[in-house]
């Protein structure tokens, strides 16, 4: 064949390709019998009683389907009344990055996870089925649209059409390739391997997660498109028949518990209160208003913490119970939440101004990823608008030029097993937060007793995040190195993963600001117990306490995971210690009265999906040989120049069934701390 043909047939192709969806737009519009269909459909489920309905009642009544559904457009164009707490049409901006993701989305080029930069080609003929990378969050983020958007803040703004034709091409793309069939419709002969294939994505295009995204992100999209000239009354038949689809697909699929339900609940009241014409919208709004209401009880310890024990999606879970209190205050029905909803969404904020650092950023415990003080100082301010009273909140979103600081400083989460330990609440403060609770759930990690450290603005003790989710072997490998237990800053035996989180607080003592403390124990191994104290000294400085308890044997490591920096380690001393240029660095050393190695381990910490970067990490270790009790005392202070390095001491006093006391000399002073059994909370 010659070069010309090969051009002239690719030319075709290509053109082919292009033009189909313009020609299945063309075969849906009304002239067509399943057009017809699909607008005789509309009418079937929307309420013709609904006010400002009247005149396209009157010609569905005498059989004017097309004009009925041109005053169903215009009556949509021009409808009064239903307010949307995320989106101002009037005060409109597009970010370079925006413009960016919809230009991108022009040409297939979808932005699907920030994980997976550069964003991928899904083809001419769009394939969405293609799956890249065999991360399962690729798949299924890819039926979210993120870029849909975008697109439409970007006809909004330009009010280019390229966009808004694109976005209807995508569209009914999406719809025509990802019907929604069942697993038993692929057992008969007559599927095509085709269809077999649509089965097969059911699991990502249909997952009730992403169909509750669509769900709530196409109420923005309906307002950004519905004034182009191809949003068509064809279109809009199109987009509610689909649109009323997926919103009784959640109806009957709600996921069981977790944070899935609670999008999912959350997005089925803004489907009825933005769509109250479908005769279901009163079902869906009340569904989601009765399941936020039972879950706000069933999932959140009594101490304002989701159950998941995961800073991450205990943010996502206050702004899902917000956003519903939001497009209900914007639409007139609050009062369908219980009486203790607000309070106990207060109480999840309130846990968040204590457990996040000072600098606003987040302790990454089990799955989170690091949240900005943009990203912070935006979720606060939506908060304030519910709570206007709360002078924490106004504290916080202000940037502390309002309002006023808690007037407590350490505090104990009692129920979900949170500690913190802090002398200020501005930058310059030092904050230990620990995390010490009952179990969890997927996104939890076998992480009990794990902490991070912030002083004067660095986090010298970031948690190891997580990295990536699930997908392939390789992937799942890469996650599982980032949950063992020994990349997280408490104790291990062998270096395997704990066996158990359920841990037990023993003491929780604040009553001098000379030696707070924290006593818990959990039952980390079969036939041992990590006992763990921590003591708060001077508000100024840390002494650590660990020990094993029981009959196992074998290796027993306390592991500490440090930040991206220069660390020197003195092996002799079992000492580590930063070496900043900004005068503002700590000394770590470890004390034993068993001989102990200090090893050097592989080490990464991970702030965003699919980003890790190297950092030190350590492992002092002692031999088990009995039922013996191993313990370790570490002591963690802050210091200036590092060639200023204090002289450190520490030793057992008594080491008792009933007591423990150790005593710690810094340079010349000495201080003792401990524990008597008496003291312990009974069970």
């Amino acid at each position: 064949m010659s070069s010309a043909n090969s051009s002239f047939i690719l030319q075709l192709t290509h053109s082919i390709m292009k033009n189909y969806l313009l020609f299945l737009l063309l075969i849906l519009s009304p002239q067509f019998s399943f057009g017809q269909e699909v607008a005789a459909h509309v009418f079937e489920l929307i309420d013709l009683d609904y006010p400002g309905l009247e005149k396209v009642k009157k010609n569905y009544n005498e059989g004017n389907l097309d004009f009925a559904l041109d005053e169903l457009l215009s009556y949509y164009r021009g409808r009064q009344g239903i307010n949307h707490p995320d989106i101002d049409l009037n005060q409109l901006s597009l970010s370079p990055r925006e413009l960016k993701i919809a230009d991108e989305g022009l040409k297939h080029q979808f932005f699907v996870h920030k994980g997976y930069q550069p964003s991928f080609f899904y083809g001419e003929d769009i394939d969405w089925t293609y799956w890249p990378v065999k991360d399962n969050e690729l798949r299924w983020q890819l039926h979210r649209t993120k870029w849909w958007q975008p697109m439409g803040k970007a006809y909004q703004v330009s009010k280019d059409e390229k966009y808004a034709k694109e976005w209807t091409l995508q569209y009914l793309d999406w719809i025509y390739k990802n019907p929604l069939l069942s697993s038993s419709s692929a057992s008969t002969e007559e599927v095509s391997s085709g269809e077999l294939a649509s089965v097969e994505n059911v699991r990502f295009a249909w997952r009730p997660l992403e169909v509750s995204h669509r769900l709530q992100d196409q109420t923005i999209q309906f307002l950004l498109f519905q004034d182009s000239e191809y949003f068509t009354p064809a279109f809009l038949s199109q987009f509610l028949c689909n649109y009323h689809k997926h919103a009784e697909h959640i109806l009957g699929n709600y996921s069981q518990k977790g944070n899935h339900l609670l999008f999912e609940a959350q997005r089925m009241i803004y489907a009825g209160a933005f769509f109250p014409e479908f005769k279901q919208a009163r079902t869906w709004r009340s569904s989601g208003i009765s399941i936020l209401n039972r879950e706000i009880k069933k999932q959140v310890y009594a101490d304002g913490m989701h159950f998941e024990l995961d800073p991450h999606y205990h943010l996502a879970a206050i702004n899902i119970f917000a956003k519903a209190i939001r497009v209900a205050d914007a639409n007139g029905f609050r009062n369908e939440f219980g009486a203790d909803y607000l309070s106990t969404v207060e109480k999840m904020i309130e846990w968040v101004i204590n457990c996040h650092f000072p600098n606003y950023t987040n302790p990454m415990f089990s799955d989170a990823k690091q949240d900005t003080k943009q990203e912070m100082l935006k979720n606060y301010q939506e908060w304030e608008k519910i709570f206007p009273e709360n002078l924490s909140i106004r504290y916080m979103a202000s940037d502390r030029q309002r309002g006023a600081a808690p007037e407590h400083l350490s505090k104990a989460f009692l129920s979900s097993g949170f500690y913190v330990f802090r002398n200020g609440w501005t930058e310059d403060a030092i904050q230990m937060t620990l995390k010490a609770g009952p179990p969890a759930f997927w996104h939890s990690q076998p992480d009990n007793g794990t902490f991070e450290l912030f002083i004067k603005g660095r986090n010298f003790f970031p948690d190891s995040g997580s990295y990536v989710y699930a997908g392939s072997a390789e992937v799942n490998k890469q996650r599982a190195w980032f949950k063992q237990t020994r990349v997280h800053n408490t104790l291990t035996l062998n270096r395997e993963n704990m066996s158990q989180c359920d841990s037990k607080n023993l003491i929780w003592d604040r009553t001098t600001h000379h030696i707070e403390r924290l006593v818990y124990e959990n039952p980390s191994y079969e036939g041992l117990t990590h006992r763990r104290s921590v003591f708060f000294v001077d508000q100024s400085f840390f002494i650590l306490v660990d020990e094993a308890i029981g009959e196992a044997e074998g290796k027993v490591a306390i592991h500490y995971n440090l930040c991206e920096g220069d660390f020197k380690l003195d092996n002799s001393k079992h000492r580590i210690n930063s070496e900043f240029e900004d005068d503002n660095n700590l000394v770590l050393q470890v004390f034993s009265s068993s001989s102990m190695a200090v090893l050097k381990e592989e080490g990464w910490v991970s702030y965003a999906y699919r980003q890790k970067a190297a950092r030190d990490s350590f492992a002092f270790e002692l031999e088990k040989k009995d039922k013996s009790t191993v313990r370790f005392i570490s002591v963690i202070l802050p210091t200036t120049k590092p060639e200023h390095l204090p002289k450190i001491k520490a030793s057992f006093i008594r080491t008792q069934a009933d007591e423990l006391q150790v005593q710690v000399q810094i340079n010349k002073k000495k201080y003792r701390v401990g524990y008597r059994t008496s003291e312990f909370n009974v069970y």
